[in-house]
């Protein structure tokens, strides 16, 4: 059986204060430096030993990973970056607080927002867009490229195919693979590889800094996943996650 192992950026300063984040290159909160951390530490204890990694270019991904390989003693490993692997644009809503936003529009309104598969957030605006076209973070990716915001559903055009053309060759390969993502990201390869229904992707939630562990046959085809978490770390984890969106 081949083995893919999954993780979700620790939590970052805007997971920290509940805003929407997408695009914005924000670093990890001191929390999320912890668990990056412990996600190493886990994967230690359970025997992983990695030969190739896989990064989106976003600064919370990446100090996640460099954390993660430090604990592991793994830092002189391949790494690849690419912005295909970044979090799905939240176009207008990027900055703002979730709790706030679902005050003004609903509960289930930004329920929709941040986990339906079809519906996208509110597109930013030109001169919005226009200053992100000048920021780091999009000068690798092409111009006609760069997202004013995003569905799942669009997200899953640019990362599932970098999936099958780098990643899954890898993993078909017998070579032993690290993802460091985001929540969306990871989303995105839940629903393509247990094949979830677009109906059902509402109520997933991918807790930050816990590493996700995949098997598959040699058709790469889902086999089992499990979490490196007791049940009730998961689950609180998990709630956590969920709850970003309630009106508090």
């Amino acid at each position: 059986m081949k083995t893919l192992v999954l993780l979700r950026h620790g939590q970052s300063v805007w997971n920290k204060e509940n805003r929407f984040t997408g695009w914005v290159d924000v670093a990890l909160s001191s929390e999320g430096i912890e668990e990056a951390k412990e996600a190493g530490r886990k994967l230690k204890r359970a025997g992983f030993v990695f030969d190739l990694a896989f990064t989106s270019i976003l600064k919370r991904c990446v100090e996640t990973l460099d954390l993660v390989l430090g604990e592991l003693g793994q830092t002189e490993i391949e790494t690849r970056k690419t912005w295909r692997l970044n979090e799905r644009h939240y176009g207008a809503l990027q900055g703002l607080n979730k709790s706030e936003t679902a005050k003004k529009y609903g509960e289930e309104q930004v329920k929709m927002w941040r986990r339906s598969f079809k519906i996208a957030p509110p597109s930013m605006s030109d001169e919005s867009f226009a200053k992100q076209l000048d920021e780091p973070i999009c000068a690798d990716a092409p111009k006609d490229r760069i997202p004013r915001g995003e569905s799942l559903e669009i997200a899953m055009q640019r990362i599932i195919p970098y999936f099958k053309e780098e990643i899954f060759p890898a993993v078909s390969s017998g070579r032993s693979i690290i993802v460091s993502a985001t929540g969306n990201g990871l989303r995105s390869v839940a629903k393509y590889l247990e094949n979830i229904l677009d109906e059902e992707i509402l109520n997933l939630n991918i807790p930050t800094g816990i590493p996700l562990i995949y098997g598959l046959d040699d058709n790469l085809q889902f086999v089992s996943k499990k979490y490196l978490a007791s049940d009730e770390e998961l689950n609180a984890a998990i709630r956590k996650v969920a709850d970003q969106g309630k009106a508090m």
